[in-house]
């Protein structure tokens, strides 16, 4: 388990996690979620002392990363993916590793393979694409079989097939019981993998929450309906409170009526259904509205840039299809 009380870290004037706390519970896969500039990295990185925190605490099964003796057993982390020596081959990177933390060589060739490099192992790592860095990054975290996983971004850098692969390793540990809590931007695989969110902005916690919890509270729900006598149920909605949106002529969306209530309605007034859907926005979706007044950095739709001027002297070229 790990627990984060009050962590708060400064950058000159500049708080980067302001008073954070929350709990990242085994068995269960923990998303870590919040816009550019959040501060996700920095907390994790005072997570694991590679910061200083100015203030608050981060334990690992009720203890500070720095006092754990043989941290590679009990807490294994990637934050950087391309740290390793390009010179170095894959092997050689992972056994210069086993071999500092009293892991041996079997081992390697065991994480190797789990991530798919066996076949690359003595392949020098600056021929490495990034997706390959992650896998050799991963391999790394998994050699002392680690209960507690930290990952930043590790779907960077990977085709799909290898997303899936992440998605399904991630999920694998959770289920063996193991501390996961694993940032990233792909909120479609985090929809899929994680089972909680922890969600910051500004370096403040907006809210922890199961991901079905977190969607349900922050997405946009609706019921989507289709029937021959349309207008007189939209009629009727409308009389009692709900927004009604009509789609076409025999279909509408409704907001504020749970499912359940629009098909008694039909059945009291002998409407036909052809269809009656409940429909819920997206992670994504959720995770835009909840941490709309957090984000840093937004784009302004831009204005078309009118045409550059002609040179002088210069005609404007005649309408296609018309004589020169």
């Amino acid at each position: 388990m790990i627990e984060i009380r009050g962590l708060t870290k400064r950058f000159g004037r500049t708080l980067a996690v302001d008073d954070l706390s929350f709990d990242v519970n085994p068995g269960r896969v923990t998303g870590f979620l919040g816009p550019n500039g959040s501060g996700k990295s920095t907390s994790m990185r005072c997570m694991l002392a590679l910061d200083r925190a100015d203030a608050g605490t981060a334990l690992f099964d009720g203890k500070p990363y720095t006092s754990i003796r043989r941290p590679l057993f009990q807490v294994g982390a990637l934050l950087d993916a391309g740290y390793v020596h390009p010179g170095r081959t894959a092997r050689n990177h992972l056994r210069a590793v086993a071999a500092s933390n009293g892991i041996g060589t079997s081992r390697v060739d065991e994480v190797l393979a789990l991530v798919g490099l066996t076949e690359v192992a003595r392949r020098r790592v600056g021929g490495y694409s990034l997706g390959m860095r992650q896998r050799l990054g991963l391999a790394s975290v998994l050699l002392g079989d680690p209960h507690t996983v930290i990952l930043d971004e590790p779907a960077n850098g990977l085709d799909p097939e290898g997303i899936r692969w992440i998605r399904d390793v991630l999920v694998h540990l959770a289920a063996q019981g193991k501390t996961v809590l694993v940032s990233s931007h792909l909120l479609s695989e985090m929809a899929q993998m994680a089972d909680d969110l922890v969600v910051i902005g500004m370096g403040r916690l907006i809210t922890t929450a199961s991901v079905e919890d977190f969607v349900s509270q922050h997405a946009r729900q609706w019921v989507r309906v289709r029937s021959p006598q349309i207008d007189l149920l939209a009629q009727q909605l409308r009389s009692d409170g709900a927004t009604v949106t009509s789609l076409d002529a025999t279909g509408i969306e409704v907001v504020g009526v749970p499912a359940a209530t629009i098909g008694d309605l039909a059945a009291r007034h002998g409407a036909t259904l052809h269809e009656l859907s409940p429909l819920q926005g997206s992670l994504e979706d959720a995770f835009l509205e909840a941490t709309a007044a957090t984000q840093q950095y937004r784009g302004v739709p831009s204005e078309p840039s009118p045409p550059p001027p002609l040179p002088a002297g210069s005609a404007l070229p005649p309408p296609q299809g018309e004589p020169r």
